[in-house]
């Protein structure tokens, strides 16, 4: 690829992050509520969900995708689900003091969980790489140096927007430590995650 594709790339990349939408929401609800760690987990698993399909458009296995569109679509219910669960959970919560960074190996390990799950749970997201790709590589000659390029593109473009919504929800959420703010943020993270798992159900 030339250097004018990749920066073509990665600007179609850079603009379709900024717009707000399930990932956006679920990063600075996490960021939110349990502080810039936690939403770097998520980060993480959000890329190496776009990077599963991303090698799937690449490497020409769009009909594998096809053929799983069953378990995509369980993916995306229970996704939703799970992210309804969390919202939930955060709107009943009741603390007497906010916890700004909690250093839990089994926590961090959920949230990338989530994240990742946050990716996969659009059965179309395969659709929207396979249509997106062609018009920056020829997928027939793609390489293995291609593919890593274009995978540090997605990393740069999504990882740097969605970093910048989680340390702008993390610095507002160090702003507030009475009980009362400790129980809005809880409402306002609680409420985006829900939201998440709502536009998750119904992303036909």
């Amino acid at each position: 690829m030339t250097a004018t594709s990749l920066l073509t790339l990665f600007t179609a990349m850079f603009v379709l992050a900024l717009v707000p939408g399930p990932v956006v929401f679920a990063v600075i609800a996490r960021a939110f509520s349990s502080g810039l760690k936690h939403a770097l987990y998520l980060i993480l698993g959000v890329l190496f969900g776009d990077f599963v399909f991303i090698i799937l458009a690449l490497f020409g296995l769009s009909a594998l995708a096809q053929m799983m569109g069953e378990t995509f679509v369980i993916i995306k219910y229970l996704s939703a689900a799970y992210l309804i669960w969390l919202g939930v959970s955060l709107l009943r919560a009741k603390t007497s003091q906010i916890t700004l960074e909690t250093p839990d190996h089994n926590a961090s390990r959920a949230d990338f969980l989530t994240g990742f799950i946050i990716a996969l749970g659009n059965p179309k997201a395969i659709i929207f790489y396979v249509g997106f790709f062609p018009a920056f590589v020829d997928i027939s000659k793609v390489t293995l140096q291609d593919t890593a390029l274009i995978l540090l593109v997605a990393t740069l473009a999504f990882g740097s927007v969605n970093l910048a919504y989680a340390l702008i929800a993390s610095k507002a959420k160090q702003t507030f430590t009475s009980t009362k703010a400790s129980n809005v943020i809880n409402k306002t993270a609680g409420s985006l995650m829900v939201m998440t798992g709502a536009l998750i159900a119904v992303n036909n």
